[in-house]
């Protein structure tokens, strides 16, 4: 990726949004594998609260604290800053930071913007429409998370497809209207069916979709780093495709799944969705 790439903005990513280029999106924790992804061309980098399973060994997210989110993103920040990166920085507001009140929302939210995110992230509809609102009025940028919400995994009865029966899809569907008028301005869709996250990518003209095992149809993709570079301590999701394969480097298997973001080549629906 040439090194003249201007800093990734909100308004590129609707630019890019409008114009049906597909944006791509990897976790990251740390400050080298920040800069690698940025250097891969990579838009967004997500500091996401994944990193209670793949770096401390949790069983899931819930675990991760405030804390802990605004080490890692103080990390990932200044890697990009070392290496004059320009992706967007989005960093996950962990369970139980958030969910109080919007009060408690925006405190947690200037933490982790304070040590370098841009935008922060959020899961759930409904009872969130409030706390985004109110993030955004106050100039924080909020991207949102429907479908597969893994801070309340528990709730869900595991990591199962979500708006699969046509009452579900339909709530899904009014939760993430209801959100982008609330003002998110973009919107994770985790283990949605790929037609419902396809037809919600149409509908939502000012909030782009993320898909993770969401099916090809959405405005952008994310994956966990380390699932993506084939390294997993368990099961790797249906969702996934391990780019180091036929990659001589970390930036390469990046590059490759920018390209194939980009092109269409992944995700796969027949394979890589429900």
């Amino acid at each position: 990726m040439p090194a003249s790439r201007k800093p990734i903005s909100l308004p590129r990513l609707r630019e890019m949004h409008t114009q049906g280029e597909k944006i791509t999106m990897l976790t990251a924790y740390d400050a080298t594998f920040a800069a690698v992804a940025d250097a891969a061309g990579v838009e967004c980098i997500l500091v996401g609260d994944s990193l209670g399973m793949v770096c401390q060994g949790l069983s899931s997210t819930v675990g991760v604290t405030l804390e802990t989110m605004r080490h890692h993103t103080d990390c990932v920040s200044r890697g990009l800053r070392r290496a004059q990166g320009t992706a967007w920085l989005i960093s996950d507001l962990p369970f139980g930071s958030y969910q109080e009140s919007k009060e408690l929302a925006l405190r947690s939210a200037v933490v982790l913007m304070q040590a370098g995110a841009h935008m922060v992230k959020l899961e759930g509809g409904g009872w969130t429409l409030d706390t985004v609102r109110f993030l955004v009025e106050r100039g924080i940028p909020v991207c949102a998370h429907l479908g597969l919400t893994p801070q309340t995994v528990h709730a869900l009865g595991g990591y199962r497809v979500q708006g699969k029966t046509e009452v579900a899809a339909a709530s899904l569907r009014r939760e993430a209207h209801a959100l982008q008028d609330a003002g998110a301005a973009m919107l994770v869709l985790e283990m949605v069916p790929a037609a419902l996250s396809a037809a919600l990518t149409l509908e939502l003209a000012r909030c782009p979709t993320i898909g993770i095992g969401a099916g090809l149809d959405t405005a952008g993709q994310v994956l966990v780093l380390h699932d993506m570079l084939g390294m997993n301590l368990g099961k790797m999701p249906k969702f996934v495709r391990n780019f180091m394969e036929g990659a001589h480097s970390v930036r390469g298997a990046m590059e490759a799944y920018v390209r194939a973001v980009k092109d269409g080549s992944f995700p796969v629906n027949a394979s890589h969705a429900w």
